[in-house]
């Protein structure tokens, strides 16, 4: 390794815990000489995933890299498959060179072994509930109908009274008011509200018009 390459890699030592503390425990992040390629490892973060320490080697992958020279027509590869320790990762590489020269190599590993286990815990759970076959052609709403029941019952006694809210007698509100209590509706909620909506007038003066039969 020369002094410039030396150099290079330097500058990617600090990368290495700053991304181990950024992604979270759950991602192990490795940076390789590829100088030494038995002994590549020169930073770590969350080293336990895979065991790996100072001084480790690279891969079986790190090592068909080199070999086959993957890294001459891209900068990186992401997304691949790996395991270890009876863990599975999804990988990703960077490649850091000088020039057209690999020097290094910044590697990350994200643990998906949780992920793996939650998602046959759900296969399995839609599987015990018979809910990998459910109907796309049938969509039912389960919200509650009553709002709309509501209006549709103070709508058909305002027109049973066979006179527009806006001429009505106060006498007239008043019956119909009392009406709606009789039949239990204003007990419902937001029947007062739809009530004074309809007939153009206050919530506070419906209540006062409940009361007049008290």
């Amino acid at each position: 390794m020369t002094i410039e390459d030396s150099k290079i890699l330097n500058q990617y030592k600090r990368l290495v815990p700053f991304l181990g503390e950024l992604l979270g425990t759950g991602c192990e992040i490795l940076l390789h000489d590829v100088s030494d390629p038995y002994h590549s490892t020169i930073a770590i973060a969350n080293g336990f995933h895979s065991g790996r320490k100072i001084g480790s080697p690279l891969t079986d992958f790190g090592l068909n890299v080199l070999h086959q020279g993957t890294y001459e027509n891209c900068d990186y590869i992401s997304n691949y498959s790996g395991s270890g320790k009876g863990k599975h990762f999804v990988s990703s590489t960077f490649f850091i060179k000088n020039e057209n020269k690999l020097i290094g190599m910044l590697c990350i590993n994200r643990d998906i072994s949780t992920v793996l286990e939650l998602e046959n815990i759900f296969a399995s759970l839609k599987s015990k509930y018979n809910l990998e076959n459910t109907s796309a052609e049938i969509n039912e709403s389960l919200d509650s109908p009553v709002p709309e029941m509501i209006r549709d019952v103070i709508s058909k006694a305002i027109r049973d009274m066979g006179v527009l809210p806006d001429h009505m007698q106060i006498n007239e509100r008043i019956a119909l008011i009392q009406s709606l209590k009789k039949q239990q509706i204003l007990g419902i909620k937001g029947a007062v509200a739809e009530t004074a909506r309809q007939l153009g007038i206050s919530v506070p003066t419906v209540y006062r018009y409940m009361k007049k039969g008290t």
